[in-house]
């Protein structure tokens, strides 16, 4: 499979993604007889179509970028790619989607060779049949044993539609890739940024998406800390930069049936803070029963990320899994007409408060757990992180619950694993030593509930700073400490 791999050179300008160019080429040039076909799947903006374009050009491969059209339109500029393609004197006329699917396939006649229908949910919902036309096409071939080695990629990101078709068809799928949304720290490599604390606030505003840093913002990127808030009302609130606008059509751009006011509606509540069905229910004033459904279709979207919490398995928490879609019905979307009057600063200047509050104690909260997981060396909780989530318990007295934002756990099978950590985050302040006995209390309410808490250790993550007395306490080993230095280049 390396050898493969390696015959198709990955350009220089694709940022990162080795693992997944390597599984590409590894399945566009497998020299086994018989068609093919993969599905390329993953959130809008990851960067799918362009992999898939660098692909066919690596491997003089066929790429068609399906728009929404009628299928008629759809099959004109199939035949007229092709005719480009192979430099045929005219375009092909054919009778359906068989015919032309026969014609495409056929460009793999002699040798492995990758051809690509992007967009394929669009040529879907206007082509019910067309799987099962692909599926018949590639039996056929298969059939009269021709030596036909066409690899095909059918790519989308209506993620719920190319669930399905996954799901329908388990055994004429030979190959399967989810383009995932890239991490904070390939998210500062990105930007280019080297200051933590301003990786962080960018990742608050527009996250790790591809899409967002080259298509969109272009090379305008914050030049230092103190640029933050320039930069902000000169890119993401200019109704001038398409930027602007780009986050308000995700939703718009999925599947029909969608209550997308409630969707809206459901994704401001999460912005806001309401992390369970029951909160978001309140926040909406609607039965609780609307809200399931909704959490379902923005997550099979990639828009909502769903975690069980760490102390109750059977509550659920959601969150906005895209920053810049939080940030927009945080901040952009109450204040659309001022903004498109071009009143970005004095938005900025009012709503920069609750962002630090809110979206970027959250977007902190949430990197923390990621390097929990993802980069802490196996050493600093004395065993392998499985998971790290948010938790909450009732309080013995009041109506505040005990709660922690970065709730490590070990391996397990079917149940919670061992309690490796329990740690608060917070983003824009100094904490001391009261921070500490508030995680205590946690720990020791949960030893009160028979939970095994002895090798748990505490943890505070602040982007603000720790006092004397926390260093010296983290010094002799009682808890550790991640600042935004940590996060970004320590384990």
């Amino acid at each position: 499979m390396g050898s493969a791999a390696t015959a198709v050179g990955r350009p220089k300008t694709l940022f990162d993604r080795s693992a997944e160019w390597d599984t590409l080429a590894t399945f566009a040039s497998d020299p086994r007889s018989g068609p093919a076909i993969g599905m390329v799947t993953g959130p809008r903006g990851q960067g799918k179509s362009y992999l898939l374009q660098e692909l066919t050009r690596a491997t003089d491969g066929f790429y068609f970028g399906a728009q929404e059209a009628a299928e008629a339109e759809s099959l004109r500029q199939l035949a007229e790619q092709l005719s480009r393609h192979t430099s045929a004197a005219s375009p092909p006329r054919w009778r359906g989607w068989e015919d032309a699917l026969e014609a495409v396939l056929a460009l793999g006649a002699d040798r492995p060779l990758p051809i690509v229908l992007d967009g394929f949910p669009e040529l879907v919902r206007q082509s019910p049949a067309l799987p099962a036309a692909l599926h018949t096409v590639c039996r056929r071939l298969r059939a009269a044993g021709k030596p036909n080695r066409a690899r095909v990629l059918l790519c989308g990101s209506a993620m719920p539609v190319m669930h399905r078709l996954i799901d329908s068809a388990p055994a004429t799928a030979d190959f399967r890739i989810e383009i995932r949304r890239l991490d904070y720290r390939q998210g500062a490599r990105l930007w280019d940024i080297e200051d933590p604390l301003l990786a962080l606030q960018v990742y608050a505003v527009v996250g790790s998406n591809p899409a967002f840093r080259h298509n969109v913002a272009g090379e305008n990127a914050p030049a230092h800390r103190d640029d933050f808030d320039a930069w902000v009302c000169r890119t993401v609130l200019n109704p001038r930069l398409p930027l602007f606008w780009r986050v308000s059509q995700l939703i718009e751009r999925e599947p029909e049936g969608w209550d997308r006011a409630l969707c809206h509606s459901t994704v401001a509540a999460l912005a806001d803070g309401r992390t369970t069905a029951g909160a978001i229910a309140d926040w909406l004033e609607r039965p609780a029963t609307d809200v399931p459904r909704i959490l379902a279709l923005l997550g099979d979207c990639g828009f909502v990320e769903s975690t069980p919490d760490a102390f109750s398995p059977g509550v659920t928490h959601h969150r906005i899994a895209e920053p810049l879609l939080a940030f927009d019905h945080a901040v952009i979307r109450p204040h659309r007409g001022e903004l498109e009057r071009q009143e970005a600063d004095r938005v900025w200047s009012a709503t920069r408060t609750a962002f630090e509050a809110s979206l970027m104690e959250q977007q902190f909260a949430r990197a923390c757990r990621a390097w929990a997981v993802g980069f802490a060396a196996s050493d600093t909780f004395g065993a392998a992180p499985a998971t790290a989530s948010t938790g909450f318990l009732p309080a013995a007295s009041g109506p505040v619950p005990l709660a922690a934002d970065v709730v490590v756990r070990g391996e397990a099978h079917g149940r919670p694993g061992t309690l490796l950590s329990v740690g608060r985050a917070h983003w824009n302040e100094v904490l001391d030593v009261q921070h500490l006995h508030e995680v205590q209390q946690v720990v020791a309410a949960l030893a009160e509930r028979g939970e095994d808490v002895s090798r748990t250790r505490p943890a505070l993550y602040s982007a603000a700073g720790f006092s004397p007395r926390l260093r010296d306490a983290e010094a002799h080993g009682e808890l550790i400490l991640v600042d935004p230095r940590r996060l970004y280049s320590g384990a």
